[in-house]
């Protein structure tokens, strides 16, 4: 059996080393993505996820989470989550405490988080809020969802599809992108996280592929995990996280069955396609990952890393 390993995509490396301390010490998989993942949410230089993340087109950020377990693909997730920091943790109580759903969005799910004690939290930062209205003035050089990836005119498309809503919906006064983590512990446990702040300039309650099992986030224990980001419209449409999944099973590689995965999205018709991207980690501790564009690295820590190192994706 493998030992354990954590891997994660771009700019999960604020969390990662906590969460391969946890696994370090014999702690559990789905303790060590929810600590991880939160330490990427609490990250305010970050405006892809959790506080500080960018808004929608009303100016208010909503949050997207979503956590599951390979050996029982027990799954639970939140969507359009308003005033709580850490929806990743709302996601795991969905799964453990409310077992007969899978999903909770909006006002339902602040009301569970309410029940559970959750704290609120001003979301919305200065710094994000001034990225937010500066993105919508200029014309894109890297893609609107982010990942350090260039632009291509989907992104234009959206953007100025954008500032139609923001004009119509009147916002208030006052790097994006989804981050995934998927770790196997000492055991053999496989769980897959995922966490976003969405598309920003989004109509308010659009959910992407970070909350839906099989398109942003898929873990069977018998294959592997795998998890999605960038473009979740095309992961949604393509259910490319499962479709990763059922490449492996099929019998190709990490890497391979990612790059398939993404071969297969590309070819849905889309006006405002930008980058999507994926990555895998198998049963026995094979990892990779794919993306639409070279450069694209994801993030990697075993139990005897130092630190997180950072493995090339194949581009397609």
């Amino acid at each position: 059996m493998p030992g354990p390993i954590v891997i994660g995509s771009e700019r999960s490396e604020a969390g990662i080393p906590a969460a391969m301390e946890i696994l370090r010490n014999g702690g559990s998989a789905l303790d060590a993505v929810e600590r991880g993942l939160r330490l990427c949410e609490d990250d305010l230089a970050d405006h892809y996820v959790g506080t500080g993340g960018l808004p929608n087109a009303r100016g208010v950020v909503e949050l997207d989470a979503s956590i599951m377990v390979g050996s029982t693909k027990a799954f639970g997730a939140v969507a359009a989550v308003k005033g709580f920091p850490n929806p990743i943790s709302i996601a795991r109580k969905v799964m453990e405490q409310l077992p007969q759903h899978a999903l909770l969005v909006g006002e339902g799910a602040e009301a569970f988080a309410d029940y559970l004690g959750f704290a609120r939290a001003e979301l919305l930062t200065p710094e994000a809020r001034e990225l937010w209205l500066a993105q919508l003035k200029t014309v894109p050089t890297e893609s609107i969802e982010g990942e350090n990836t260039k632009a291509t005119s989907g992104d234009e498309r959206y953007r100025l599809a954008s500032l139609e809503l923001v004009k119509r919906m009147a916002p208030h006064e006052g790097p994006w992108g989804t981050i995934n983590i998927i770790a196997m512990d000492k055991s053999g446990e496989i769980v897959c996280g995922v966490s976003t702040s969405g598309y920003p300039y989004k109509h308010p309650g659009r959910v992407g592929d970070s909350a839906v099992p099989g398109a942003g986030n898929y873990a069977d224990l018998k294959v592997g995990a795998a998890a999605c980001t960038g473009r979740g419209e095309l992961a949604l449409r393509g259910g490319t996280a499962r479709t990763v999944i059922e490449n492996m099973r099929a019998g190709m590689d990490p890497e391979s069955a990612c790059a398939a995965a993404l071969l297969e999205a590309r070819l849905l018709p889309d006006d405002f396609r930008a980058e999507l991207r994926c990555l895998a980690l198998s049963h026995d501790g094979r990892h990779g990952g794919a993306a639409g564009m070279t450069g694209s690295t994801y993030t990697l820590m075993t139990e005897s890393s130092t630190g997180p190192e950072f493995i090339p994706r194949r581009a397609i």
